[in-house]
């Protein structure tokens, strides 16, 4: 009896699901009415089942951000005692740099202003390193001034129209800028040839480079302000020193162009697309 009525049970379940496959597969719409109201029905059900659940995922998960918590508020406990020094050294710095001034009857540089420009193009190619941005002479842009964003110098200006304006990379192969080692303050020149990595030139025989030198402009000729950051030192490849730029190429979006009267060699011949080294 017992092995008959599991053989029944088998059987009837077959059917029931055999039963249920024809009906759903005729009467659609009913088998969709009958899965949404079970679901409904048992949503309460499912919702009272996962409570303790996404608790207990949920005190996990706090005791993970505690965690965290804890190792960053050490990392910034650490952090701000060393910034503190640094504050210390500074000031003191500030305090011997406002007197050294003051004996030398320093006159401080003047402040620039900046006109703020989107990219709307790059035409770089093979033969020219250059962008297209959205302002022009109507918004106080000139021939000469130099582009920066907030990694360091993108070039300057070679051509403007009235709404429109390009800017010569420091990458490109007519782009001449004079720079300085931050650090042995020897200075050279920054020549473009057309690739990312552009050379460094006319140094002194006596100057002393370190992989990671930064670069800045030396201000040289009156066409950059002094002090803007370029780039860092590479290595020698060939003879040839290579100078890595701040600038990332690929996410330039916006830059600023210092409105300053560009004077100097870039003032005097106006139709120079570059400083010209003899």
């Amino acid at each position: 009896m017992k092995v008959w009525l599991q053989r029944a049970a088998f059987l009837i379940l077959v059917s029931v699901a055999v039963g249920f496959v024809l009906i759903s597969y005729k009467e659609k719409a009913l088998v969709e009415g009958l899965r949404t109201s079970a679901t409904d029905a048992f949503a309460p059900v499912l919702d009272a089942v996962s409570a303790p659940i996404e608790a207990v995922s949920e005190m996990v998960g706090s005791v993970h951000e505690m965690a965290v918590l804890r190792d960053e508020n050490a990392r910034l406990r650490i952090e701000n005692e060393r910034l503190l020094k640094w504050e210390a050294v500074a000031r003191r710095l500030e305090s011997e740099n406002r007197a050294f001034r003051s004996m030398l009857n320093f006159v401080p540089q003047q402040a620039f202003r900046y006109i703020s420009a989107r990219v709307i193009a790059d035409s770089s190619g093979a033969f020219v390193r250059s962008m297209v941005l959205d302002a022009g002479a109507r918004d106080g842009i000139k021939k000469g001034q130099a582009a920066i964003s907030g990694e360091g110098l993108v070039g300057r200006v070679s051509e403007v129209g009235d709404n429109t304006s390009r800017i010569l990379l420091v990458t490109d192969l007519n782009s001449r800028i004079p720079v300085r080692l931050e650090a042995g303050r020897d200075n050279g020149m920054l020549a473009g040839d057309n690739t990312d990595r552009p050379s460094l030139i006319y140094l002194p025989a006596t100057a002393r480079l370190v992989v990671g030198d930064r670069i800045v402009t030396s201000g040289d000729g009156a066409v950059f302000p002094p002090g803007l950051a370029v780039g860092t030192v590479l290595a020698a490849e060939d003879g040839v020193i290579r100078v890595q730029p701040l600038v990332n190429w690929n996410r330039l979006e916006y830059v600023r162009v210092i409105d300053l009267d560009p004077t100097g060699i870039v003032g005097r011949n106006s139709r120079q697309s570059s400083i010209r080294v003899e």
